[in-house]
């Protein structure tokens, strides 16, 4: 009898340091009985040495796949290895992500269980071992669901119906029926599918056994640029499914917006007092959160002094995004160029 296929896609680009680490990790994972492996790297012109070095590894593992994505997004690169997949399932995985030595053993399990359209984990922060307390502080602030707006995704421990997950794992059958991902999305391409899928009668399931721990950005710079681009790009989805913005995803914009606004004002000589208080108030909020991250989390002081920064990083990078690509939207629905490479 012939072994049922579950296809792991994965974009890369300039990965050199991390991607042989990454792969070892995937082809070692326990599979289930009658279930056998397929890895699909989609690599976007990589040009520091990580193409030659999967060219190696492919020769080595039968299992491993390299194909080329020249557009070196995302969403491209997805489709690209979607389109190659043989599996009845596709998980789709991350380069910068540790997993579980079970993990595609779980997603096979629950997505038997639940008959869900799409399943997944929770999108859980870790820094790398020895990092700094810059990366530190920036994984501890992510995990915050106080920062996050409240996000399901952030709960370690939450299992139920979701409106999207970390990552995912679907039925190829789910492709069919709702499509690839958006190519026109730099960010937000994963979002924008489980919108999509939701919205048009199918289930996202998140389960805690699913278990991964992804690394994020190690420089305040990056963080700034990361959510810089995911502000930017949340209006172009909500244009195309004519939903309107949660309330987590609007107060950040809201926010820049007033404080620009007020700051204006005052240079005319119009009362400085209203931007005193809205940025007292936001600085008193940051704080608290701060306090909390720091008892939950038992942070050491070196970090604790870096995640206020971080906390603003990520909400006023957002906003700012945010406003840009509404006005894009408004003007001519078009992504500016500058938004479209990624940040890692």
């Amino acid at each position: 009898m012939t072994d049922r296929i579950a296809s792991v896609i994965v974009p890369c680009r300039n990965e050199r340091r991390h991607v042989e680490v990454f792969c070892a990790g995937v082809l070692a994972q326990r599979m289930p009985s009658g279930w056998t492996l397929q890895l699909m790297i989609s690599d976007g012109h990589s040009d520091d040495g990580t193409r030659d070095l999967l060219a190696r590894l492919s020769a080595a593992d039968a299992r491993l796949q390299v194909i080329d994505n020249p557009q070196r997004i995302v969403s491209t690169g997805l489709n690209a290895a979607l389109a190659q997949a043989r599996g009845e399932v596709i998980v789709r995985m991350d380069v910068h992500t540790d997993y579980a030595p079970d993990y595609i053993a779980q997603c096979l399990a629950v997505l038997a269980e639940t008959s869900a359209d799409n399943v997944g984990g929770p999108w859980r922060a870790e820094p790398e071992p020895g990092a700094g307390p810059m990366q530190q502080a920036v994984a501890a602030a992510f995990q915050s669901r106080w920062v996050a707006g409240g996000a399901r995704s952030r709960s370690l421990d939450h299992d139920g119906w979701v409106d999207t997950v970390y990552l995912g794992c679907w039925p190829r059958a789910t492709f069919e029926r709702f499509g690839g991902f958006d190519e026109a999305l730099v960010r937000n391409q994963d979002d924008e599918h489980n919108l999509r899928l939701v919205r048009s009668g199918g289930r996202v399931w998140q389960s805690s056994r699913i278990r991964s721990v992804y690394r994020p950005r190690a420089a305040l710079s990056q963080v700034f640029k990361q959510y810089l681009q995911y502000g930017y790009w949340k209006p172009f989805v909500m244009k195309k499914h004519g939903q309107a913005a949660s309330w987590r995803q609007v107060v950040p914009g809201v926010f820049v917006a007033v404080v620009a606004v007020l700051g204006a004002a005052s240079l005319f000589g119009l009362p400085a007092w209203p931007l005193g208080w809205a940025v007292g108030l936001y600085a008193t909020a940051v704080g608290a959160m701060t306090a909390a991250i720091a008892v939950e989390q038992h942070l050491g002081l070196a970090t604790v002094v870096r995640v206020p920064a971080v906390i603003a990083a990520y909400h006023v990078a957002y906003g700012i995004g945010s406003l840009i690509g509404g006005w894009d939207v408004l003007r001519h629905g078009k992504g500016r160029e500058r938004f479209a490479s990624l940040t890692r």
